[in-house]
């Protein structure tokens, strides 16, 4: 089993990195082999719009503005068998180049089955400050999810009040997605 974990982190410490790094503990522990795919690392882009409004992504599956890092990002995520998406929230929503990733492979994966149809994906949305924003961001993830056709495994949350007890609970969700389970398995 190879876990995908795609990060919509800046940073390279913090909340939500010790969160991805109990993903990572998790799915290891399970046996699994872990791509964490950094997209600060990249330069993405948002979307051109191309084409009139559609360029070759929706019937091509692929995007011709590729240069950035979009096209590697988004083999590593076909190579993946399960996916995290783990972000900060911002405003109440993913973080910008995590948003302009999805804004874009969303359109590649229009109405396909290409990289992430039937894939399980555990979410995790991870709000500083005030902790607001949190239910926002996970909506604006689930959509994605269902405009693409990947099967949503979990959805939580952690903040700075709770991040004690819902790092472990990132762990274990890890953990059963690496192992293997399915979303709708009755679990005794």
């Amino acid at each position: 089993m190879k876990i995908g974990i795609l990060s919509g982190n800046p940073k390279k410490d913090g909340l939500c990195q010790s969160v991805i790094e109990a993903a990572k503990s998790g799915a290891r522990e399970a046996g699994a082999e872990v791509d964490e795919i950094r997209l600060v690392d990249y330069k993405i882009e948002r979307c051109q719009v191309c084409g009139n409004g559609w360029g070759p992504c929706r019937d091509e599956n692929y995007c011709s503005f590729g240069d950035d890092g979009f096209n590697e990002a988004r083999e590593r995520l076909q190579a993946s068998d399960a996916l995290i998406i783990a972000t900060p929230v911002y405003w109440g929503e993913v973080t910008e180049v995590l948003k302009s990733f999805l804004d874009r492979l969303r359109r590649c994966e229009f109405n396909q089955d290409t990289v992430l149809r039937k894939k399980q994906i555990l979410l995790i949305a991870v709000p500083g400050g005030s902790g607001n924003g949190l239910l926002s961001c996970l909506g604006q993830m689930e959509r994605f999810c269902q405009h693409t056709g990947a099967i949503i495994f979990d959805y939580i949350g952690v903040n700075r009040w709770n991040n004690d007890y819902k790092k472990e609970a990132v762990k274990a969700a890890a953990y059963a997605l690496a192992g293997g389970r399915k979303n709708g398995d009755t679990v005794s």
